[in-house]
């Protein structure tokens, strides 16, 4: 499964815990410590990020690959 992880920039206040709780660091903080996606393609859609993030600056789309 895939994912796409929006991000509301004007929500994150840069507190690290999606970066924190990601079990394949597909997030980091940026030089102005904000929250960004480094490693897109690692990403599990398992959540953690969206769950824990508490400004819900996070989204997670799950996207179901097609059958081949």
């Amino acid at each position: 499964m895939k994912s796409d992880i929006s991000i509301k920039m004007a929500r994150c206040k840069g507190c690290g815990i999606c970066v924190a709780f990601c079990p394949k660091q597909v997030l980091a903080l940026d030089e102005l410590g904000k929250v960004r996606v480094v490693n897109g393609e690692a990403c599990i859609a398992c959540g953690q990020c969206e769950l824990r993030c508490p400004d819900f600056a996070i989204f997670v789309d799950r996207v179901k690959e097609a059958a081949k």
